[in-house]
């Protein structure tokens, strides 16, 4: 319970308030709890001990957290996949790539692709599209449902 004759108050105006050199008490503070001096003298400790000390807290809406991360493959890439799976396919067959099993959506048209390829995926572009098709390939569009559309 607090009281008037409480150490404190007796040695108010003192130099050292009982605690002998003048250092001794220095950047300990008055409570173990509290952190002060995380933006001064006890920065370089922030730095070591607790990086994320001071991290970003904001506000995410609901639409953000809502939206789905579409993961999206491009031709190159493509290509190299069919090359990888060319040495299990028998010869005049064609390469078969399910890319919806692998975990892709879409289907991009970035870069070229010379091997003839059979892809099933749910989403592809025009581009992409155009691009297999010129080099005898097929595509078949699955829609998000999973009902597929016309090849």
């Amino acid at each position: 319970m607090p009281h008037s004759l409480r150490k404190i108050r007796k040695k108010r105006g003192s130099r050292t308030c009982g605690y002998g050199r003048v250092g001794q008490h220095r950047k300990s503070g008055s409570k173990g709890e509290r952190r002060a001096g995380r933006h001064k003298h006890l920065w370089s400790w922030v730095l070591r001990y607790e990086p994320d000390y001071f991290g970003y807290k904001g506000f995410t809406s609901p639409k953000q957290k809502k939206a789905e991360r579409v993961r999206c493959i491009n031709l190159k890439d493509l290509e190299e996949l069919a090359v990888k799976m060319a040495s299990k396919v028998k010869k005049g067959e064609k390469i078969f790539i399910d890319l919806g099993e692998m975990g892709y959506f879409k289907l991009l048209g970035e870069g070229k692709i010379t091997v003839p390829v059979s892809v099933k995926v749910p989403s592809c572009t025009e581009n992409a599209l155009r691009k297999i098709r010129d080099v005898g390939g097929e595509v078949l569009v699955t829609g998000k449902a999973g009902e597929a559309e016309a090849d």
